[in-house]
């Protein structure tokens, strides 16, 4: 459905590691996927769902819709937004407060080239706006709508026009914390129903595991890592990713490790000497070990089941007990100084300043390079 390859739009400076740009980034949508781009601020996300729309031109690179070529650098090709065939949905809404509901979705459609009729504009705005479940209020004005039925308006605006591709761009991130919820799981149901290819932009790590069927995870204009919500998750593919995709404990390597012959690999870490499960391809030049804190096990160091003997076990003291209601997080601090979070749920067995054992199970325990080598190319003269 869409397809960008070695797109690039700088910035200032070319070779410029800042300034939201994007620096050769190639990614593919399939019909119908949903598709996140997740970075911190100034990644380039935004950047390139705008050089997807035609509201940025892009430096170079090819930009393809449903096989039909939008930009290229190469061939000057650069078609206008309004010739894309795309359905947009902003950060700020951007409804018309002047209008009605009704109108606000029906004016997209009466600007058309080819206009309409009145009955077939009738149909689909009234079928829209039954998706998203404002028909009760298409004779409203736009400004009487709370925010969360002003993002649903301009979701129906931009589908009404029975657009090839949506492209999001972080539009939960005006709404409180339970609509934003609430709205995740509206906004993938509508996707879904419409059956359209969507571009999602958000820096929610959350919101991009909870809807996405993939995730190209950004930093400084590259794409360092794309995959499943599960992929990105369980299998990060560099320190920047664990990092930035949700909490993990990083610890430290103090040397390169060789390549393993097996599927589990020995490595010498700030902690002491930990067993991990080797990465496909084999690590390279580690970085360091991770694991998430749901994973880490955890026991009193007096019972026998705590007995330090035995791979990835490691003594300490917990120093914080964070209560969260479903679950509580007990931050540990190991002998070595190092400290260690473990997420479960809440239990009194364990208190401040428990000794205790903490257990790394090793098919858990994962390595990882300080960069990937599936990131995107550095920018080229």
């Amino acid at each position: 459905m869409l397809t960008v390859e070695q797109l690039i739009k700088t910035y200032g400076a070319p070779q410029s590691r800042t300034g939201g740009g994007v620096r050769g980034i190639t990614f593919e949508i399939g019909a119908a996927e949903f598709y996140t781009l997740l970075g911190p601020s100034g990644c380039g996300k935004t950047t390139a769902l705008r050089s997807v729309a035609g509201l940025e031109l892009p430096s170079s690179g090819r930009i393809s819709i449903d096989g039909r070529v939008m930009f290229d650098a190469a061939g000057k090709v650069n078609v206008p937004a309004s010739g894309r065939g795309i359905g947009m949905v902003f950060q700020s809404y951007a409804v018309w407060p002047h209008m009605t509901v009704w109108e606000n979705v029906a004016f997209p459609l009466q600007m058309q080239k080819h206009a309409l009729s009145k009955p077939e504009i009738d149909r689909r705005v009234h079928d829209v706006l039954t998706t998203v479940g404002l028909d009760a209020f298409s004779e409203r004005s736009a400004q009487q709508l709370s925010g969360g039925q002003q993002q649903r308006l301009s979701l129906a605006r931009a589908l009404v026009s029975q657009p090839k591709l949506l492209l999001l761009d972080e539009p939960l991130s005006n709404l409180d914390a339970a609509l934003r919820d609430q709205m995740r799981i509206e906004l993938r149901r509508l996707q879904k129903e419409a059956g359209v290819a969507t571009l999602y932009v958000t820096h929610d790590q959350s919101e991009a595991l909870a809807m996405s069927d993939r995730i190209a995870v950004m930093r400084d204009g590259l794409i360092e890592q794309i995959g499943t919500p599960r992929q990105i998750y369980y299998s990060p593919a560099n320190l920047f990713v664990a990092g930035f995709v949700g909490r993990t404990n990083m610890i430290p390597v103090r040397a390169a490790v060789p390549r393993p012959a097996g599927a589990t690999i020995s490595v010498e870490t700030t902690i002491g000497n930990v067993i991990a499960s080797a990465p496909e391809g084999g690590p390279g030049r580690l970085a360091a070990v991770a694991i998430r804190p749901e994973f880490v096990e955890l026991a009193m160091a007096s019972s026998s089941a705590g007995a330090a003997a035995g791979p990835n076990r490691f003594p300490g003291r917990i120093e914080h007990v964070l209560f969260y209601g479903d679950a509580a997080d007990f931050e540990v601090r190991l002998a070595s100084g190092d400290l260690v979070t473990i997420r479960m749920l809440p239990t009194d067995a364990f208190s401040v300043s428990s000794d205790v054992i903490v257990h790394f199970p090793q098919q858990h325990v994962i390595c990882l390079p300080e960069e990937s080598s599936a990131t995107n190319a550095e920018l080229s003269d």
